[in-house]
């Protein structure tokens, strides 16, 4: 997919609302395929290439909304893991994706990482849109 489809695809998610459905949608707008070289070494290249996908999209974003806020999941997944209930998507995201670009826009968070579940799984560019404010 390219960008214009990346943003095409955000756009149908914010036109979608939420009906009565969870409170959010998490999009994977992109999945890496394999990322291993013959000799079983990782090419570090996939995964500059979504993050350079996940800026592309962001400064589309941000032509539009103005400046993201950077979110740090880290934290957040340390306080899950300490019993505190995260509300979803964030308690979700912060087990795969280590920080978000995130924009306010007509009362929704839009949000774009780049995840990786494990280390031999794919990498994903994803898209969080949610009503849900992010933890403080």
């Amino acid at each position: 997919m390219t960008t214009a489809d990346h943003l095409a695809a955000i756009d149908l998610l914010r036109a979608r609302g939420f009906g009565g459905g969870p409170d959010h949608h998490l999009a994977e707008l992109a999945t890496s395929e394999d990322f291993w070289e013959d000799d079983g070494t990782r090419r570090p290249i996939v995964e500059d290439q979504y993050e350079a996908e996940r800026d592309g999209l962001g400064a589309l974003l941000t032509a539009r909304w103005g400046e993201p806020r950077e979110l740090d999941l880290g934290p957040v997944l340390e306080r899950s893991m300490e019993d505190e209930s995260i509300p979803e998507p964030w308690s979700t995201l912060s087990c795969h994706t280590p920080d978000l670009r995130l924009w306010r826009a007509d009362g929704l968070w839009i949000g774009l990482g780049v995840s990786q579940w494990d280390k031999e799984l794919p990498f994903q560019l994803l898209a969080v849109l949610t009503t849900v404010d992010p933890p403080a």
